[in-house]
């Protein structure tokens, strides 16, 4: 095992325009408090005997309670059964209409006497008592905008409304939201049909829908088919862009301010799956889901486009694939991958809560079917949470009964809380350290995190590492102090610690008067051997001691044997002063140094650099490569721009047998919108070629 390294890492302020998903609770922001209980946790526990049918009838003594192994009293015992006949209107509000995914986590303390805080006008109803929402079964249907096209937004919306028309009852209390680039609440829970059905008739997916799908099909080429995994919204900020973080922080919010209701609740979540892009943010599935469990709300998530029909030479929607993969097998296997790959979130979000995933059908009747029977009778047992240690692990839990043949279904567990107050230094260090080796770390902090690789010898790659923070994210002191404390750690699929990064950094005072239309980058780099692994990064901010953490996993693609050997493709919105930049640093060239673009969100006014480089090209007999290369902008599959092909004949003698490649293009030839740059590259005299592609939103 090769031993850790650490590269010298630098910081710099960049100038950036727009709005950032994630901004930090303001200080003057009072806690929003619920009851629910700090130090009560409620299990909700379906029995049901050997035909399927639920059990009723049982008492507190007929259950068995344990946390992590140890027994646990039942301090509150409740049956649920939703109750059809008649039932009175609901006058207090339940959800926020103005929710984003960047709220707080709501805060629980069952000391403080039941009251609504989602409500904030002055003559507010009087908050919602336990017994005013017994007998009901709570539903909300979220509509994942960002993801759907028109065809299978209207069929979702089609499917609630024959459920509303067909099935709902009058002991069900239904709301409806929709996330594209916030979460929007268009109808709290209600029991109105009517009421249900013009939201729903109004809810229209044109202008709210993702970009379109790019696709990444050329006549020029014959290589492998690939799909660009956008994740994008028309109107998201530059951070989400790419991933699906926003859609898992709307899922966490929303399920945030269902806390203080004790019942069980179902998420019915109508998406277009979540492609994953190589970056997405694992602590943000895992928050996502704790919230959820927390919250006694199951997801119930619905792939809206139904079953999919896997065609070799792909369906009417894009062009036919050309080469081999077409009649190998491959270009199919592809496809069921990036399938599969689409609806494994979902399948993760349904099973960790509790609920269900609906994939590869076209009947979401099924769902609201589900919905009833899981939701129909339940128990809810309360205990005391015996470990008041706020360490963030998981804290398992097992129910059993007594009574022989029975079949009992509960959540599995949740996480503890983390308390950051109140510590010195040298527990600020240890709590860092906590983060990182956390499972469920704190995303209080937005942090975006980024990576590449460039060949240092034939197996040693230079992994640099770039790390986003929002300056709007990060609170100013009285003397223009701002430092941060980053922490960071590469795993191999062994679990071993490979690279690290430790650091404490100062933003200069001279860029804090404007950082809050500014993102603070940092950048280190590691030295990594071919391969698969796992980067997770924590940051702190030394002024509030809010914490973000990211995690994603990495790969260093080994090029021994590729056709044509080439590193990561970079892209540049930004060069500066290089200074006294290490001269190894594959970003620095004639004394100007690329700052990366992590969020591949560019304005038209602004220029767009790439760069690359190519190893050990194929030589002709006078020992000379011929490597030429062009960049092709693509939209929706039609090839829209391409550069004029640019050819290398010499070796670069300070990156050692490799040949290098820099385009600057002003990004004003491009028109807004989402596109696929694919940088076409090919050794002349070895006959080999590789195609890279990169996904960018111009806007």
């Amino acid at each position: 095992m090769s031993r850790p390294s650490r590269l010298s890492p630098w910081a710099v302020i960049l100038a950036v325009s727009g709005s950032f998903a994630v901004s930090a609770q303001q200080p003057g922001d009072a806690p929003q408090v619920f009851r629910g209980g700090v130090d009560l946790v409620v299990v909700d526990v379906i029995v049901r005997d050997g035909n399927g049918d639920v059990v009723r009838g049982l008492t507190a003594d007929d259950f068995e309670l344990f946390e992590d192994g140890q027994p646990q009293t039942i301090v509150s015992f409740n049956f649920e059964e939703v109750v059809t006949t008649p039932r009175p209107a609901i006058v207090a509000p339940l959800l926020r209409t103005d929710l984003t995914p960047t709220i707080p986590a709501v805060r629980a303390d069952r000391d403080e006497p039941a009251r609504d805080a989602l409500e904030t006008q002055a003559g507010a109803p009087e908050p919602l008592r336990r017994q005013d929402l017994a007998g009901r079964r709570l539903m909300v249907l979220l509509f994942d905008l960002s993801s759907m096209q028109p065809e299978d937004a209207d069929e979702a919306v089609r499917s609630a409304l024959r459920y509303v028309d067909e099935r709902m009852t009058t002991g069900d209390l239904v709301a409806v939201a929709v996330v594209a680039s916030t979460l929007e609440v268009l109808s709290d829970f209600t029991a109105d049909r009517e009421q249900l059905r013009v939201t729903l008739s109004a809810l229209s997916a044109t202008g709210e829908l993702a970009l379109e799908e790019a696709q990444v099909e050329t006549a020029e080429t014959d290589e492998q088919d690939l799909e660009a995994e956008s994740g994008g919204l028309a109107a998201a900020s530059e951070y989400d862009l790419f991933n699906n973080d926003v859609r898992l922080r709307a899922i966490r919010t929303l399920a945030e301010n269902l806390q203080f209701i004790e019942q069980k609740k179902a998420i019915v979540y109508f998406s277009a799956g979540m492609g994953r892009s190589g970056g997405d943010n694992q602590v943000e599935l895992r928050a996502a889901v704790n919230a959820a469990v927390r919250a006694n709300a199951a997801l119930y998530t619905v792939d809206a486009r139904g079953l999919q029909a896997i065609v070799p030479g792909g369906d009417a929607s894009r062009q036919s694939g050309r080469g081999r993969s077409l009649f190998s097998g491959q270009g199919v296997a592809r496809q069921f991958d990036q399938l599969f790959s689409s609806q494994e979130t979902l399948s993760t979000l349904a099973d960790d809560t509790g609920g269900q995933a609906f994939t590869d059908t076209n009947d979401f009747g099924e769902v609201f079917a589900q919905v009833e029977r899981d939701l129909s009778s339940y128990y809810l047992l309360g205990y005391q949470r015996p470990d008041q240690t706020r360490d963030g692990q998981y804290r398992r839990i097992t129910v059993r009964v007594k009574q022989a043949g029975l079949q009992v279904a509960h959540r599995a567990g949740y996480y503890a809380d983390r308390d950051f107050a109140h510590t010195n230094r040298r527990d600020r260090e240890y709590q860092l350290q906590d983060q990182l080796q956390a499972p469920l770390s704190a995303t209080d902090l937005p942090v975006l995190v980024s990576s590449g690789w460039f060949r240092r010898s034939d197996d040693r790659y230079d992994v640099p590492v770039s790390v986003v923070i929002p300056g709007s994210a990060v609170p100013v002191t009285a003397d223009d102090r701002v430092t941060l404390s980053i922490l960071g750690v590469v795993r191999d699929e062994q679990g071993r610690p490979v690279g690290q990064i430790d650091d404490t950094m100062r933003v200069p005072r001279a860029s804090t008067a404007g950082l809050a239309a500014r993102q603070v980058l940092y950048q280190s780099s590691v030295t990594l051997p071919p391969g698969r692994f796992s980067l997770k990064v924590v940051v702190r901010e030394n002024t509030s001691g809010q914490i973000g953490s990211y995690e994603t996993a990495l790969f260093v693609p080994d090029l021994a044997h590729a056709p044509v050997k080439v590193s990561s493709v970079t892209l540049s919105t930004q060069v500066r002063e290089a200074g006294r930049r290490r001269s190894e640093n594959p970003l620095v060239r004639d004394g100007l140094e690329l700052i990366p673009n992590l969020t591949h969100v560019v304005r038209r006014d602004q220029p767009l650099f790439f760069y690359y480089e190519v190893y050990d090209p194929q030589t002709d007999a006078e020992g000379l490569p011929a490597v030429r290369t062009s960049l092709a902008f693509y939209r929706g599959g039609v090839k829209v721009f391409e550069t004029p092909p640019v050819e290398r004949t010499a070796i670069d003698e300070a990156r050692r047998d490799a040949v290098l490649f820099q385009f600057e293009i002003p990004a004003v030839q491009l028109l807004p919108g989402l596109y696929t740059c694919q940088v076409n590259i090919i050794d002349e005299v070895g006959g080999t070629f590789v195609f890279p592609r990169l996904t960018l939103y111009v806007r």
